[in-house]
């Protein structure tokens, strides 16, 4: 027997139905403004972040699982998919068939998450990363265009050089310039990742939404909402914190070319890192051996 039948929980109709349809309003919420904004043509650099960088599908997202070891009562199998199985007691994930299929990428999120969540969380970075990306750009050139940047490409060069760039997480080093590289104290790459990724890293932590979908639907969709919900949070001081100027968006800079915005941001990231370590014990937890 597998540790994720010996925690089966029965759900009846009226409690899993009332679930589903809490998930789904809530991740309503989240959607309409995106797809009224991809219907119109419309772009934003920050709420758009997690529907674009991130391969999760919107339907996705909306779309309910109970998580590893559940059994619902009363539940169609064409509503759930191809993973789940009949039992006499109602439909349940087959959680053997998952891990067959997809065994390897399991345990290397395990793997990651695990060796994260050992490390002590480091705070100095200061979102030099974003400023990594446009480093030596113009405002022709850099990714969101669109937006005007708050100092000049001089200014901003120097405010990279000045504070100096300790960027641990490879998914956004690799989105440096070329001239930024070589300034980063680490070099991470794929292969590294186990052994660089920390809990501090805003994108790391951004990141708990990447490996909760992943796991989808070995994990309840709540915790995936919950990632999603902190991915955004996080998303959006990383761009207050960025170079870019989205006053206009409702978005007040965090001037980490300055002492006090430091000081700001690090703060902000020891925060996000605080509600990040639950969510990432909570993933560890959900995974079925």
């Amino acid at each position: 027997m597998t540790i994720a039948a010996a925690r089966t929980v029965v759900l009846d109709a009226t409690t899993w139905q009332a679930r589903r349809a809490a998930h789904e309003r809530r991740a309503d919420d989240w959607l309409a403004p995106h797809l009224r904004r991809r219907q119109a043509g419309e772009r934003h650099p920050v709420e758009d972040f997690l529907f674009t960088y991130y391969s999760h599908r919107p339907a996705q997202l909306r779309r309910w699982h109970p998580g590893a070891g559940v059994v619902l009562a009363d539940a169609d199998p064409d509503d759930f998919g191809r993973d789940y199985r009949s039992t006499s007691a109602g439909l349940t994930l087959d959680t053997d068939a998952v891990r067959a299929r997809r065994g390897d990428s399991i345990d290397w999120i395990r793997t990651l998450l695990s060796r994260t969540a050992d490390r002590p969380a480091q705070f100095g970075c200061f979102g030099m990363h974003e400023w990594a990306m446009v480093y030596r750009q113009t405002q022709q050139e850099v990714r969101h265009n669109s937006w005007p940047l708050r100092l000049s490409p001089e200014q901003t060069a120097q405010t990279v050089e000045r504070t100096g760039v300790r960027c641990s997480h490879f998914d956004a080093y690799r989105f440096f310039t070329a001239p930024a590289r070589p300034l980063n104290l680490l070099n991470p790459t794929r292969e590294t990742q186990h052994d660089l990724e920390q809990p501090g890293c805003l994108h790391g932590n951004m990141d708990l939404y990447k490996w909760a979908y992943k796991l989808s639907p070995l994990v309840p969709s709540e915790l995936v909402a919950d990632a999603f919900e902190l991915a955004r949070e996080i998303r959006t001081l990383d761009m207050r914190a960025s170079p870019y100027d989205l006053e206009a968006l409702g978005h007040p800079p965090v001037r980490v070319e300055t002492a006090e915005g430091r000081a700001e941001y690090a703060s902000a990231q020891r925060a996000f890192a605080e509600r990040a370590a639950p969510l990432r014990a909570r993933l560890l937890a959900a995974i079925p051996t």
